[in-house]
Order: C-alpha cells, then sequence, then structure tokens
C-alpha cells in the first residue's frame, strides 16, 4: 500500500497543481479586467489510517477561493455614470435580455460597472447588465418598499427627460420697512417687491407683495403699522390675500414682527406665527408657501428707521429646461440635471452587502450570485451599514497583482516538478519490483 499510496499522492500533486495554475492563468488574463476579483486554491491534507510501523501517504486535494471581498484600486473616469463602491457593498444588477420577459428580474450583484444609456433609455454595461434601483415620485422622494430582497427594484431608466420644469412651492422674504413711514403726518406710501415664480408648465409669473403703510392717526408714537397684499400678475390687480401687520418698538425687541392678522375676505389660519409660512393658492390652484418671519423675529420682515432695504429672496422651481446631465451622488441618488440648475431625482441605488461575501457564486462579467453559504442579501443606503459610498466616474480595477502572479506561477511549476518526479521515481521502484521475478 506503501508504493501505492504514493503514487496516488504523486498523481494528486499533479492536479491540485494543475488547479492552481489555471487560477493564475485565469488573474493574469484578467489583470485589466474591471471587477475581476482574483482567484486562489488553498490546499489541504488528507490523511488514511495511520500505522505504527508503516506510513501511507494520503495526498492533498484543493479548494478554490474567489476573494470578492477584496477591492481593488478606483480608477477616475470621465463618463458620470461610471460607479464604484468606495469600501464593500455591491450594485444590484439584472441580464438586460430579461426585462422583457415581464416576470421577476434574476438578481445579479457587481462592485463596480461601466453603465450608460441604451436604446431603450435603459442604464447598462457593455457586458450585458442593468442596473437596477429603486424610484423616486414626482417629488423626488424615494421610500425603499422592502429592503431584504428585490422587491421594488426596477431597471434604472432615463427618458422622456428632454424638457422638463419645476414649479414653484416656496418663497422666503426677508426685507426691511422703513419705520420713519408710519408717523403721525406721513403720507401713506407703498412699497412693491415683485418675485418671479414659476407655474406647473414652467411659464414664468410675477407674485408682488406691496407695504403700505398706515401712519399713526394722532401725534405719539408711530403707529408700526403696514398693510400687506399679496397681486398675482396672472389673475388681475386684485389681491389674492391681505393682512395687517405690526411690528414691536419695545426695548431689545425693535423691528420684530409683532401681529399678523388676515383682512376680509382673505382667510384665517393661513399663516403660521411659530414657523412664519404663510400658505397663499395662486394661479390654477398652484400652491406656494411664502416664509414672511416668524412673530418676535427679525429673519423675514422687519421695520427698522432706515430706507425700504429687500434682504433676500429665496425661493424654489424653475422654468422649463433641456438636460443637460445626469449625476450620481454619494448616496446613491441619480439625479437629472438641466441647463436652468434644476435638479431632478429619478432613482436611488442601493447597495447591498451580505454575511459572508466570498461564498458568492461567480459568473460571467464580474457578476456574483446569492447563495445559501453567502446568507440573504440586505440592501442599504449607500454608506450606511457595512456599505461604502458610491463614487461616480469612476471603476474598480482588478485585484489581481501581476508580480505576485508571475512568483506564485513559478512556485507551481517547482511544486508540479516535482510531483512528477515521485511519479517518475515510485515507477522505477515498481519495475525494480517486477525485476525480482526475471
Amino acid at each position: 500500500m506503501g508504493i501505492s499510496s504514493a503514487l496516488n499522492a504523486g498523481v494528486m500533486g499533479l492536479n491540485v497543481n494543475a488547479s492552481k495554475l489555471s487560477t493564475i492563468s485565469d488573474n493574469i488574463a484578467n489583470s485589466e479586467t474591471k471587477g475581476y476579483k482574483r482567484a486562489s486554491v488553498e490546499f489541504s491534507s488528507l490523511v488514511l489510517t495511520e500505522r505504527v510501523t508503516s506510513y501511507d501517504a494520503g495526498g492533498v486535494r484543493a479548494t478554490p477561493i474567489r476573494e470578492v471581498d477584496n477591492r481593488g484600486a478606483i480608477l477616475s473616469t470621465r463618463n458620470a455614470t461610471d460607479l464604484a463602491i468606495g469600501g464593500s457593498g455591491f450594485f444590484p444588477v439584472t441580464d438586460i435580455a430579461n426585462l422583457d420577459d415581464g416576470g421577476t428580474l434574476p438578481l445579479k450583484l457587481v462592485t463596480t460597472g461601466s453603465f450608460r444609456p441604451d436604446a431603450n433609455g435603459v442604464l447598462s454595461t457593455p457586458t450585458g447588465f442593468a442596473l437596477l434601483g429603486w424610484p423616486a415620485d414626482a417629488n423626488g422622494t424615494v421610500t425603499p418598499p422592502n429592503r431584504e430582497g428585490t422587491a421594488g427594484l426596477v431597471p434604472v431608466k432615463i427618458e422622456n427627460l428632454a424638457l422638463a420644469a419645476d414649479p414653484t412651492t416656496t418663497i422666503g422674504l426677508s426685507l426691511n420697512l422703513p419705520a420713519g413711514a408710519t408717523a403721525f403726518g406721513e403720507p401713506p406710501q407703498t412699497f412693491s417687491l415683485p418675485v418671479e415664480y414659476f407655474n406647473t408648465l414652467g411659464g414664468a409669473t410675477t407674485l408682488t407683495a406691496q407695504f403700505t403703510s398706515q401712519p399713526a392717526a394722532a401725534a405719539g408714537p408711530s403707529s408700526n403699522a403696514w398693510r400687506l397684499s399679496f397681486v398675482d400678475s396672472a389673475t388681475g390687480p386684485g389681491a389674492i390675500y391681505e393682512a395687517d401687520i405690526v411690528f414691536d418698538a419695545t426695548p431689545g425687541n425693535g423691528g420684530e414682527l409683532l401681529s399678523l392678522t388676515p383682512v376680509a375676505p382673505s382667510p384665517a389660519g393661513l399663516y403660521d406665527p411659530l414657523t412664519g409660512d404663510l400658505a397663499l393658492t395662486v394661479f390654477g390652484a398652484q400652491p406656494i408657501t411664502v416664509n414672511v418671519g416668524a412673530l418676535g423675529a427679525t429673519s423675514g420682515l422687519q421695520q427698522l428707521d432706515t430706507d425700504f432695504t429687500p434682504i433676500n429672496i429665496a425661493k424654489t422651481g424653475s422654468p422649463a429646461s433641456t438636460l443637460s446631465g445626469i449625476a450620481i451622488n454619494d448616496r446613491g441618488m441619480l439625479e437629472a440635471i438641466f441647463d436652468s440648475g434644476f435638479r431632478r431625482t429619478l432613482f436611488q441605488i442601493p447597495v447591498g452587502a451580505m454575511q459572508n461575501p466570498n461564498g458568492m457564486r461567480a459568473l460571467d462579467g464580474q457578476a456574483f450570485a446569492i447563495t445559501r453559504e453567502s446568507g440573504p442579501i440586505f440592501f442599504y443606503d449607500a454608506g450606511d451599514g457595512p456599505t461604502g459610498t458610491i463614487i461616480g466616474s469612476a471603476l474598480e480595477e482588478s485585484t489581481t497583482d501581476v508580480a505576485e502572479e508571475l512568483t506564485q506561477l513559478i512556485k507551481t511549476q517547482r511544486a508540479y516538478s516535482s510531483n512528477a518526479k515521485i511519479i517518475q521515481t515510485v515507477d522505477e521502484m515498481l519495475q525494480e519490483t517486477t525485476n525480482l521475478k526475471r
């Protein structure tokens, strides 16, 4: 049994080193393949039943290992939808050929990809993988339906975005009204501040805030009172809302907004004294929240003894504009960028993680599939949990170190030759045994 076991061990040694040579050749061949994960072979000994007076060679076996959790260097590119992950995690993808089947999309995972819109607007790689993500609603809000599976994941598709408009929803006013205009004997004065807003079709319209002073009726302190009117140019010269506002003149509180009282027929309850928000409705039943400042604050409207001075006007919305580009931030939010500066969130790209990445099954195209050994996948917002952030305009390099592979190649060649020598020696010894019969 001893000579036979030695022969068997030599043959097994040839086989395992041939397997190792295969991984080395695969690694070197894919040294420039983006997202490739180095393969290796782990040797383990086999032991036969040992006896006191003799020894039988058990041999060796090889266990292939794919080092999925290793990360390659990050390479910058000029394509905004080239994606890599700065840390752990995987992008969800599916075969683009499965998109027309109408059934459940088979999940595959990659760590990097050069995604570009195909003829249908789907972000896909040259290897045929379509990127998956959670779609945003009309307000750009993403609500993941399920983080423990593929439910809710859809192909990331960019279409019908040549033109887009963003209606104005909020306006913030910060200005100073001249305190002297409310003194006794002063004539009423009106100061106007026109603000452009955008309707639901992307058209520009003007909402004008008018401030009319209400001077004191008798000699003495100023009234500090004004009539506030909002006029929408789309509905005509009449005010869509009016209110009487009074400013505080007490020491320490000078200039602060003291009260805001609607004037009939303007309804009550539209002004929130804690936030300063005033809920208006302009032409076309379009709601716009105008912040005029909270009571007891000077962050919105204020009154000091100086000129009428607009300090700041902040507003949302943009006119109809053309698509100028696509961007993906480090949290995975895919945004369409228009030439007006308006950004619209279209999708969120999640990043998946599992307990044992090395337990996944390797597939063509640097992709991987979940197995029982890897554990189930959970999708995070990029940067949360164990996942890294998403890096746009970047690709992950291969994890192959060519110098290391060439070193292993030399060692494997010597080990293979040594095992071949064992077989040759056993053959010579068996030949000697055969010669005993002559």
